[in-house]
């Protein structure tokens, strides 16, 4: 990437519009209505000059090299034009058209070889790219309506779909809005060329981000801890949530770690906060923008009215924020303010008895910003402005305005409907370092979100990809699955623990079964029987010279070997641990509940590396099957330590195999009582192989 040529781009002096009247048309008025006070240059080969507007025949023409073209040129003629902007040493260009890479066919990927290699070493926007905007420095490359005023500081959109920074444009939700740029195929600028470059620009609060695929994931990241180390929070919405995974699982692991789980996995170890919607995304990019990230997610949310209050906590209730209750201390100085009518609590409503006593309601305020929450909520709708007096309304709202000043706590303005915080009430808002969020729903996810990042980003702890050669251009090779017997022990080299255990001839099974001591199993043995389970391959609890001949004749009928093993009677937990490759991630950790609990319950968790000590330990605390581990219901204590060591064991293992491994799958580990280990009793590795 040319950075020179970039910031030439981005901050043009001189602007070149090349191509379809209507289109272009709308460019140079976009321009003028923004306040673009630089050179503007108009390229057709038809059109008359008159005395408003002079038209130059070619882009040779032209009295200068422009430092940003905006290319609506038919398709076929894209790459040529290219050329002769990469001849004059233009800055860059948008590239409006579509029909390049896009569409899946020979022709667009034709097309798309040939305007990279037109282009030179010019950075541009698309194909199929619907423009970028910048407000800070008034320039519009923007087919469409302007909307919005230059900022001094705001957040910077980033998105892959025109439609999309139309809509984010058009918010009625007080959004400061310093650039606007959309990237289409990311052919030449991608997502995360633009983190980089705007993680130097002070006048960049935040990044918004709307995504539909990633063209480089492991630079993709490198941004994102960038940004992160420059204190710029990103929040987004990426599409795809509902989509299969493209490849087949073949094990447990596979199936539990989908694409998008392993994105959202991404998301939240990187400190991004993934959004559902448009609504929500502005919300929490308000708070990014009036201070960055939470400290974390306990808050108190007050209000006037019982039922708001009520709502509240029904629509908090699935989202990973903390009502603590208010301390003893400040719930009786409260009382003290709001007398004893008022019952305290979280969320608290305030009654109003106060409304028309300013100094006693900023006291309580006061109170509430200072009690150990990292965010405040003040929750009021306000009737509208042009149909009502509102004048209470403000009055109020001021008071909270005042009390947050100098407070530890976030204070936000909340509403029940986007629309009953008036544009005036939102910016008498931010002026006064109080975030206004609209709508219920909207406010409290933003607020969730934002402690969310604020949790990951104290943790500090970067995403550090690994990925595997295949991910990296080299050639794939064939697959091979380890007979069960071989993936012990090669995990065992690592350390993982394994029981004792023999493969024999399925007439030998009696006999090693007695050699290694009752109770044990018996599965079916052969490369080919990666579920022996399906096929009636695994016999448990053998306990005698008679069941052990029994159980080695039924084997017998799928196949002529037979591994014997110890059988593990006092399991405390079973617990799954895997890796996968992703096709964009690489390689991912899954941990989940085991055994038969795997399916039914759907309890697991993925993360990316670093797989350190305190990482893992913190995903075996989110398992619901964790709780086993501390002695539930009478039953004495899991040996947790062991559990850590085995999944940090099965990480060096994929870490040495990085360019062979396909799929770990240890299914189950056995957690035994505390002090008594762990044992990983089934295991399924898959690597590549020679062709």
């Amino acid at each position: 990437m040319n950075r020179s040529k970039l910031a030439r781009l981005i901050v043009p002096r001189s602007i070149c519009l090349i191509g379809a009247g209507d289109w272009t048309d709308a460019v140079a008025a976009g321009s003028r209505k923004i306040g673009y006070t630089g050179d503007l240059w108009r390229v057709h080969p038809k059109r008359r000059s008159d005395s408003t507007q002079h038209y130059y025949r070619s882009i040779d023409e032209l009295p200068g090299a422009p430092d940003a073209t905006f290319l609506a040129v038919p398709k076929q003629e894209a790459a040529m034009v290219a050329g002769q902007l990469a001849r004059r040493d233009a800055g860059g260009f948008v590239c409006f058209a579509a029909g390049f890479s896009e569409t899946g066919t020979d022709e667009g990927h034709r097309l798309t070889e040939d305007l990279q290699r037109s282009a030179g070493d010019l950075p541009y926007f698309g194909p199929n790219c619907y423009g970028t905007m910048n407000f800070f420095d008034r320039v519009a490359l923007w087919p469409d309506q302007v909307v919005g005023d230059p900022p001094d500081r705001g957040v910077a959109l980033i998105c892959q779909s025109g439609t999309i920074a139309l809509t984010l444009m058009f918010n009625d939700r007080s959004l400061p809005i310093g650039y606007i740029f959309t990237v289409g195929n990311q052919t030449r600028l991608a997502v995360e060329d633009l983190i980089e470059v705007l993680c130097d620009d002070p006048r960049v609060s935040a990044f918004g981000l709307y995504l539909e695929g990633i063209k480089d994931p492991a630079a993709f990241a490198r941004a994102t801890m960038r940004a992160r180390a420059a204190g710029k929070p990103i929040a987004m919405v990426k599409s795809g949530r509902t989509e299969a995974a493209a490849r087949t699982a073949h094990s447990h692991t596979g199936a539990l770690a989908g694409a998008d789980a392993i994105f959202d996995t991404f998301c939240r170890q990187a400190g991004i906060a993934r959004c559902d919607t448009l609504a929500t995304l502005c919300e929490t990019l308000k708070v990014f923008h009036a201070g960055g990230p939470l400290t974390g997610r306990r808050i108190l949310v007050m209000g006037a009215s019982g039922g708001d209050m009520a709502m509240t906590a029904d629509v908090a209730r699935n989202l990973p924020l903390e009502f603590s209750d208010i301390q003893p201390q400040t719930a009786a100085a409260l009382t003290g303010i709001l007398s004893d009518r008022v019952t305290i609590a979280n969320p608290l409503d305030i009654h109003t008895y106060l409304w028309f006593d300013p100094p006693a309601l900023q006291k309580a305020f006061a109170l509430a910003l200072r009690s150990g929450y990292d965010a405040v909520g003040f929750m009021l709708d306000n009737p509208p402005e042009s149909k009502a007096d509102t004048a209470a309304f403000a009055a109020v709202i001021d008071v909270f305005i005042a009390a947050a000043q100098g407070a530890p706590a976030r204070a936000a303005l909340m509403s029940s409907l986007p629309e009953t915080i008036s544009p005036g009430t939102r910016q008498r808002c931010l002026d006064g370092g109080v975030v206004p969020l609209q709508g219920q729903r909207e406010a409290l996810e933003a607020l969730a979100l934002a402690g969310a990042t604020g949790d990951a980003w104290r943790k500090g702890e970067a995403v550090s990809l690994q990925l595997p050669a295949t991910q990296r251009g080299i050639a794939p090779r064939s697959a091979m699955t380890l007979t069960e017997d071989a993936g012990k022990s090669a995990l065992a080299e690592f350390g993982v623990p394994t029981a004792r255990r023999r493969v024999v001839l399925a007439a030998d099974a009696a006999r090693a079964a007695a050699q290694i001591g009752y109770p044990v199993v018996m599965k079916a043995f052969g490369a080919h029987l990666e579920h022996k389970s399906e096929l009636g391959g695994v016999i448990l609890n053998i306990r005698s010279d008679a069941e052990a001949a029994a159980a080695a004749q039924r084997l017998s009928d799928i196949s002529s070997s037979v591994l014997v093993e110890e059988m593990i009677t006092d399991a405390i937990a079973e617990v799954l641990i895997g890796v996968i490759v992703d096709a964009q991630f690489g390689q991912t950790l899954v941990l989940g509940a085991g055994g038969v609990l795997t399916e039914l319950l759907q309890d697991s968790v993925s993360l990316l590396p670093p797989w350190n000590r305190s990482a893992i330990e913190s995903a075996i605390d989110s398992l619901k099957v964790a709780k086993l581990l501390t002695g539930f219901r009478g039953k004495p204590a899991g040996d947790r330590e062991a559990l850590v060591q085995a999944v940090l064991s099965v990480a060096r293992y994929a870490h040495a195999h990085l360019n062979t491994l396909l799929e770990i799958d240890v299914n189950p580990l056995i957690v035994r009582p505390k002090g008594r280990g762990a044992v990983a009793v089934d295991a399924m590795i898959r690597l590549t192989q020679e062709k």
